[in-house]
């Protein structure tokens, strides 16, 4: 069982920082939300995701997969492939991500006129 210890994001040196900025980058959320539809192979994310390179594809699911959010998993098949899939830990992500999400796609409208009178 793992301790309780309190975190606090306003203070400079907490770790809940670090969390932060892992889960709140862009590629981040957006490679969770798909993977909560589901597990996916590389080229179905990259499809699924418009716009990111290979590059930044890697690079996410790496950082994600270090962090103990995404795992990937060999797949017998030919030729050999691998997918990935959201740990529980990952799965926990899902709903402030998709709340996150629907918030942009609600309010980007809003934001875009703020931005255009500024």
């Amino acid at each position: 069982m793992i301790a309780c210890i309190e975190y606090d994001v306003f203070l400079a040196d907490c770790p809940a920082r670090t969390t932060l900025s892992l889960v709140a980058d862009t590629w981040s959320v957006v490679v969770v939300f798909a993977l909560g539809e589901g597990p996916r192979r590389y080229a179905e994310l990259q499809e699924r995701i418009g716009g990111i390179s290979k590059k930044m594809l890697t690079q996410t699911l790496r950082k994600l997969e270090r962090n103990g959010l995404v795992e990937r998993r060999r797949l017998p098949s030919a030729p050999p492939g691998v997918e990935y899939r959201l740990t529980e830990l990952g799965a926990t992500l899902l709903e402030p991500v998709r709340s996150l999400s629907r918030w942009a796609e609600l309010h980007t409208e809003e934001l875009l006129v703020a931005q255009a009178s500024a």
